[in-house]
């Protein structure tokens, strides 16, 4: 099995003005010098995890992470119920990575996430595919309507309690249509109760999701802060209940523009939320990107995984900057 790095803390880090009343937490680790990687969390909400900077060699990668508009340590948080979502979208978000990329003298950079980062790198990718040198994505996601729609109603087939309960924590005029679009609703509600509520109820169903992924993160969801819960479901519904503003297929359908980047697509067959499928179309609409299926993980990961992952991080940061 491949070996993490040890810890070690930035060298460089700030808070950048990307507008709108925004400034975007980043940080960078590793050699100054050295390979650049930025690291897309997913969410959307849910910040950077710090120690993704364990998976990059730091003398061969300058590691880069940053935490998305509202969440983690960018200001204002979305916790904050005054905070307007108006100005954090998909389209602000690629701003956001290409401004980095500008503030910290980056030509060209390898970009790894998974879940929403997927979306976001891949959206990111076909936009300006001259800035990207390599991409690895662990959990392959692309937001598309159908996707979104599984995660929030169709996979309560296999779990029919949990998705009942889910269903049912809605006021019941809301309970037969758009849920995603009901949990939005109460999470900008002006009353402090019903957005706790909401956030609760919507973590309680993504851990149902997971809970059989042994190897994994168990709880990932509700296992967060107060104030990071209430920003991650404040903005993941705000994101899906606007299908993240992309077109339907969008991300497929304009996959011959990563043409050239290498790539490494990694995914759990265990994954229930966001099923393998998505992965395999992506997989055939890009030849340079090779799909590796980790029999024993689900969303969360697993030993298996994190091993792929340190595997394909390792074999770019061979091919120089």
């Amino acid at each position: 099995m491949a070996q993490s790095f040890p810890p070690i803390e930035p060298y460089a880090h700030g808070l950048l003005d990307v507008g709108d009343g925004n400034r975007i937490y980043w940080e960078t680790s590793g050699n100054p010098k050295g390979k650049a990687a930025l690291c897309v969390h997913g969410g959307p909400g849910s910040g950077g995890r710090r120690d993704s900077r364990k998976l990059f060699d730091p003398e061969v990668y300058r590691i880069v992470l940053f935490d998305q508009r509202g969440c983690g340590e960018s200001q204002p948080h979305a916790s904050d119920p005054a905070v307007c979502l108006e100005h954090n979208t998909t389209e602000h978000l690629l701003a956001d990575m290409e401004r980095l990329r500008e503030h910290l003298g980056i030509e060209r950079w390898l970009l790894y996430g998974g879940s929403w980062g997927s979306t976001l790198i891949l959206a990111y990718a076909e936009r300006y595919p001259a800035r990207v040198s390599e991409i690895v994505i662990a959990g392959v996601t692309m937001t598309r309507p159908e996707e979104t729609d599984w995660l929030y109603h169709g996979v309560g087939r296999l779990l029919p309690g949990p998705w009942e309960a889910f269903r049912d924590a809605l006021p019941e005029a809301d309970r037969g249509g758009n849920l995603v679009a009901a949990y939005n609703r109460l999470m900008n509600s002006p009353d402090e109760a019903v957005r706790v509520k909401a956030a609760r109820d919507w973590c309680a169903w993504e851990d149902a999701v997971i809970a059989h992924e042994a190897l994994g993160k168990p709880g990932a969801y509700s296992d967060k802060l107060d104030d990071a819960l209430m920003a991650f479901v404040r903005i993941c519904a705000h994101y899906f209940a606007n299908d993240a503003w992309l077109e339907d297929g969008q991300l497929l359908r304009d996959a011959d523009r990563l043409a050239g980047i290498p790539a490494e697509l990694i995914h759990g067959r265990l994954d229930v939320g966001s099923p393998l499928k998505t992965a395999w179309e992506l997989s055939k609409a890009w030849p340079d990107a090779e799909l590796t299926v980790i029999e024993n993980s689900g969303h969360t990961g697993s030993p298996a995984m994190r091993d792929a992952i340190l595997k394909a991080i390792a074999r770019f940061g061979k091919s120089g900057r």
